[in-house]
């Protein structure tokens, strides 16, 4: 079940941070944020984001999807802001629309995340329900990869209010082998969003990020 619905107060604005597990929530984020989580994959991620943004009397300024991703390019354990997001689970290419365009609907295949925090490097992002690991990763365009900041988005375009992405690189080196694999970086991913949480503070404050 998710944990909160509450927006909290950065810069005297609500911003609503949402993550998809409770092992990338640490004690850095816990001192800073309390988010919304809905869960992991684009189907739990869209439903309860949607469902919470739907009960809230007030509608937050600012949504911040934040957690882990994979990828094979990146530095492990580093942060990245996302600069654009695919749906790598949408292929209707069979009736001729172009790979990662969902039919019918009038949006790119890559969406720009135009938000940004200044000074945190960007990456470009594939969200999808399945986990990518090693060879897997031949078929991927974007830098990482990730389960929700897509559904995260859309639920929020719903809404009218803007999505900033952040994701910290715990796995993509070396082909996935258990669950250690993946929660072996979450410690040090924790205090480095955390930095990025406080980034996005002063920049809200400084006015170099209005949403």
């Amino acid at each position: 079940m998710p944990r909160s619905t509450q927006p909290d107060l950065v810069a005297d604005q609500p911003v609503l941070f949402v993550m998809a597990a409770e092992p990338e929530y640490g004690p850095a984020l816990r001192a800073r944020i309390n988010p919304l989580i809905t869960g992991i994959g684009p189907v739990e991620g869209a439903v309860q984001l949607t469902a919470a943004l739907s009960a809230l009397r007030a509608r937050p300024r600012l949504i911040v999807s934040l957690g882990s991703a994979g990828s094979n390019r990146l530095a492990h354990a580093e942060v990245y802001q996302v600069s654009a997001v695919a749906y790598r689970d949408m292929d209707a290419s069979p009736l001729g629309f172009e790979k990662g365009r969902t039919p019918l609907l009038d949006l790119p295949a890559r969406i720009g995340l135009p938000h940004r925090i200044p000074g945190l490097p960007q990456a470009s992002l594939s969200t999808g329900a399945n986990i990518v690991s090693g060879a897997a990763y031949a078929g991927i365009a974007e830098d990482m990869v990730d389960m929700e900041t897509f559904s995260h988005l859309r639920a929020a375009q719903h809404f009218g209010i803007p999505l900033i992405g952040l994701r910290g690189i715990s796995d993509g080196a070396k082909e996935l082998r258990g669950l250690s694999d993946w929660t072996d970086y979450l410690h040090m991913i924790d205090e480095r969003l955390a930095a990025a949480v406080d980034a996005l503070e002063a920049a809200m404050r400084d006015g170099s990020l209005t949403p």
